[in-house]
């Protein structure tokens, strides 16, 4: 059945003028993106098959193009258009982080650093630097590939702190496999950074480890 035949109440782009995006599925909010789906089948039914053929929304957003426009009603033109939402998503947080707002809602951290990061396949190191009134200065990759003790260098991180002059640190990285749960390098790592950084009058206020789910705040479990 086509969705125009669906009840009104039922057809994504209605239920979403009526009750808002957040009562829709992942599939929902998906059809409504493909805006069509093809012979035979529904946008709303092409969204689940493209759902379930990548595993979830995670590993749909990382897909590589290849991936992607090897789905069945897929294609360059969608894939562009794609990429062009998440970016889009990604600078609107990016800017009530730049504005500070953000910092009086930590959650607007939290889903900057997961729409940045989460879908990742490499790890990323990420430092957000703040002022004394904890507003955003910069936020800057520094490293990337496995995050240790060994390819993190504090010196580099203390670095970039005084080159901003800022007066505290929000550090990020991601776990590729999806598991956010801190490993004992990174555990290690966070407090020889926050060692380095103390020296020179720079707060380390929280190390995040993003994966598939919610973050992991280390300064919530007592890591700091």
């Amino acid at each position: 059945m086509r969705i125009k035949d669906w009840p009104e109440n039922e057809r994504p782009r209605e239920k979403l003028l009526q009750r808002g995006a957040s009562a829709l599925s992942d599939a929902e909010l998906l059809a409504i993106f493909l805006r069509t789906g093809c012979a035979g089948v529904s946008a709303v039914d092409l969204a689940r098959q493209l759902l379930s053929h990548f595993g979830g929304l995670q590993a749909l957003c990382s897909a590589s193009e290849a991936e992607f426009c090897a789905v069945r009603g897929m294609g360059q033109a969608k894939y562009v258009q794609f990429q062009a939402v998440m970016e889009l998503a990604q600078r609107r947080l990016a800017e009530a982080l730049e504005r500070g707002d953000s910092f009086h809602s930590p959650r607007d951290v939290t889903d900057y650093l997961r729409l940045h990061l989460s879908h990742l396949s490499q790890e990323i190191f990420l430092v957000l630097f703040l002022d004394t009134r904890h507003r955003l200065l910069a936020r800057e990759e520094l490293f990337r590939g496995t995050i240790d003790a060994a390819a993190v260098y504090p010196r580099e991180v203390v670095k970039r702190a005084l080159h901003h002059n800022a007066a505290a640190v929000i550090l990020a990285h991601n776990h590729p496999s999806g598991v956010a749960e801190p490993s004992q390098a990174d555990v290690r790592l966070t407090e020889q950074l926050r060692a380095a950084l103390a020296l020179v009058d720079v707060r380390l206020l929280d190390h995040l480890v993003v994966g598939s789910g919610e973050p992991v705040s280390m300064a919530d479990r007592g890591l700091l």
